[in-house]
């Protein structure tokens, strides 16, 4: 299993057909299972309740994946797949057409862009088009 390390988070990632699903599962599980392990073994908890599983395929594959073969468990918790996880804050789904950041983002832009023209009247022209080019840029 691939993985990437961060200060207080870890990354795992494992590819493979649809067909392996009981062994990319299952090597998922023990994965998982040896990072508690090592936590344990280092006075360090791992927390089931944050710990997410995204699958990443085409619409197709993904229907052909049955409920029960998604789940994941670890110790006496059943981990249930998402469908939109949030790294390094990007909003990511399993089809990566990022959708839900696109949203997110042009969301967040317009409620700036609402702000700033509540703002227009007390400031100068100068100031509203530095203001709009740095939210632009």
């Amino acid at each position: 299993m691939r993985h990437h390390l961060f200060a207080d988070d870890m990354q795992g990632f494992r590819s493979g057909d649809p067909s392996d699903i009981s062994v990319i599962v299952t090597g998922v599980e023990d994965c998982v299972s040896d990072v508690s392990s090592w936590s344990a073994a280092k006075r360090l908890q791992l927390n089931a309740t944050k710990t997410e599983i995204l699958w990443f395929s085409s619409e197709t594959n993904l229907r052909k994946l049955s409920p029960e073969n998604r789940v994941i468990s670890v110790g006496q918790s059943v981990i249930q797949p998402v469908t939109v996880v949030r790294d390094l804050g990007v909003l990511t789904d399993g089809e990566l057409s990022m959708r839900q950041h696109v949203t997110r983002l042009a969301h967040t832009c317009f409620f700036h862009l609402r702000r700033l023209r509540s703002l227009r009247r007390q400031l100068g022209r100068d100031v509203m088009a530095r203001l709009v080019s740095a939210l632009v840029l």
